[in-house]
């Protein structure tokens, strides 16, 4: 039968060594920084991300512009997949009219289930190609939540490596110093003379 103690690292007693109280405070902190750092390290880095994604989302947004144009080429028929949550992206030759202008022919990206003959919305950028469409509010939440937890997970990590070096180095002086009491006590138990 085995029976613990609480808190017996923070009490006075003849079993407690050095290496054990650093060994207890190390937890409080680490209890401490698990609390507090972590979650301040995902906000901070989330809203670091939050404000770098809109401000991509916006210059994506001033870059690219949408034209509603005709294919003209056939598009390739679709072929099976295990894919199904990602709708398949085609090149083909679309062909628009600017108001006042002449007819512009291009390449762009069309969804799968496209005809020659569909109108589509494209998006093309400042030099004319053909582009996805800007980021959008889902996006941005998407990349801000993702590098926030991504960010606690990491300082989650640090924490819990820097305790485990900190518990293993506290280990290593707990054995040397219960060598060095009992160097002085077998010859006491044995009856031995120390060397």
């Amino acid at each position: 039968m085995r029976t613990r103690v609480r808190g017996w690292r923070w009490r006075r007693n003849p079993l407690r060594r050095r290496s054990d109280v650093v060994e207890a405070w190390t937890a409080l902190v680490v209890a401490l920084l698990l609390l507090v750092a972590v979650p301040l390290a995902g906000a901070f880095v989330g809203r670091w991300a939050h404000d770098e994604a809109r401000t991509v989302a916006a210059q994506q947004r001033a870059e690219r512009h949408r034209v509603r144009a005709e294919v003209v080429s056939r598009v390739p028929g679709s072929l099976p997949s295990a894919d199904g949550v990602r709708e398949r992206m085609y090149r083909v030759t679309v062909r628009w009219t600017p108001p006042g202008e002449k007819a512009h022919t291009a390449t762009a990206r069309v969804p799968e289930g496209t005809h020659r003959g569909d109108v589509v919305d494209v998006w093309f950028d400042t030099r004319g190609r053909s582009v996805p469409p800007p980021s959008g509010g889902t996006a941005v939440w998407q990349h801000t939540l993702t590098l926030g937890v991504c960010g606690a997970g990491g300082t989650g990590a640090v924490i819990l490596l820097g305790h485990t070096v900190v518990r293993r180095v506290a280990m290593r002086h707990r054995l040397t110093e219960w060598d060095q009491e009992w160097a002085r006590t077998e010859p006491l138990w044995t009856r031995r003379r120390p060397a």
